[in-house]
């Protein structure tokens, strides 16, 4: 039986090697880390997540994303196994120790015995030849193929900016400042409802924190002026540009949160942070994605009480993500429109989210693999 090719190992991708495979249909996974990195990985591990270790709500009864966690287990979703033997905890949300993730879905990956995995750069659309294949190269498509995507589909692709925040090392965090607790004492799976760290500020310090985020050096990107934010995702000194309030009213909210060494004094605003691996020793700061330089990222937050001898693992940064205008171009099946046989999964489409980007690669797979078979799969309603 004729391969199924699949571009692009991330999340998206490895979700339709693995549901393809399991299908009964040989996949060859072709992935360039290895041979050529991107902008914001670190290694070469697939379904490696770039920006934050949460799949955000596991709760299945009253948020969708939750609900289509639930449906992927039922699925028998490889990332969905992968996250909840690497959970972490996150009060209500799935957080996951993300090198613990990605070097699990990369075991099973290379253990199946109908996926191969080919470490190389794809640079042009697949041959005619790969008759059936799926192209999930995510945001961060190289130069080349997006460049063959859009001359096969006449259309540019579009982009945005999206951000990642900084990673702190735990024993430098000052816990006779900071203090555990989730927001609203939630448990969640795998939680305690003490599951992130909070460091408060009151009013004067909040104040000084935003005159410092709105007068610290950025990084330019002047190659991408005009390139929108991704609302979702804003580097924290933008939305403090939209107003001196929006961070106390955003990621800094202290709605839920009593301080347990002074409780009966309410912060003015909270930073929190969030366990980033199996082991606690890592945590990354909640919605403080940044493109301030490093050196003012360093000064900056250290700032924030509790964390004035902080030491960074990782620091902010950004990156741009492309991807395709999948209404106009592809089909419910997820097929170029110009071309059958050819899908396209994951954030490439413009879906934003780690569990939608790997629910579409599901899809994918499944419909590559129904093609493969000469069945037919009805798209979802």
């Amino acid at each position: 039986m004729k391969p199924i090719h699949i571009i692009g190992g991330g999340l998206a991708g490895s979700e339709a090697a693995w549901q393809a495979a399991n299908a009964g249909v040989p996949v060859i996974l072709h992935e360039m880390r290895g041979v050529r990195g991107t902008d914001a990985h670190k290694t070469d591990h697939l379904a490696e997540l770039v920006c934050s270790n949460s799949f955000r709500s596991d709760d299945a009864q009253t948020n969708a994303v939750g609900l289509l966690h639930a449906e992927m287990r039922l699925a028998n979703s490889l990332i969905m196994a992968c996250g909840d033997a690497h959970q972490v905890p996150a009060g209500s949300a799935l957080a996951v120790d993300r090198d613990g993730f990605a070097a699990a879905v990369t075991a099973k990956l290379e253990a199946h015995p109908l996926i191969s995995i080919v470490r190389e750069e794809i640079t042009g659309l697949p041959p005619e030849d790969w008759d059936q294949a799926i192209i999930a190269t995510g945001p961060l498509t190289a130069p080349d193929l997006a460049a063959a995507i859009a001359r096969e589909t006449g259309e540019e692709s579009l982009s945005f900016f999206d951000a990642i925040a900084p990673i702190v090392h735990f024993e430098s965090i000052d816990l006779d400042t900071a203090w555990f607790q989730s927001r609203y004492d939630k448990v969640g799976p795998g939680g305690t409802g003490k599951d992130y760290i909070n460091c408060p500020l009151d009013e004067a310090r909040y104040h000084a924190f935003i005159d410092a985020l709105l007068a610290g050096e950025k990084t330019e990107f002047r190659e991408w002026e005009g390139v929108p934010y991704f609302d979702g995702c804003l580097p924290i000194e933008v939305m403090a540009e939209r107003g001196r309030e929006t961070l106390r009213h955003g990621p800094m909210k202290p709605m839920g949160l009593t301080n347990r060494h002074y409780p009966d004094v309410k912060p003015y605003a909270v930073v929190q942070l969030r366990q980033d691996n199996a082991l606690g020793t890592l945590y990354n700061m909640v919605g403080f994605q940044t493109k301030l330089k490093y050196a003012e990222q360093v000064r900056i937050f250290r700032m924030i009480p509790g964390l004035e001898d902080a030491q960074f693992a990782r620091l902010g940064g950004l990156h741009r993500n492309t991807y395709i205008n999948s209404p106009l171009l592809l089909d419910a099946t997820l097929q170029l429109k110009s071309r059958p046989g050819l899908r396209f999964a994951g954030q490439v489409t413009g879906c934003e989210g780690y569990v939608e980007s790997a629910a579409m690669g599901l899809l994918a797979g499944r419909f590559a693999a129904a093609s493969r078979l000469g069945a037919v799969l009805a798209p979802p309603p």
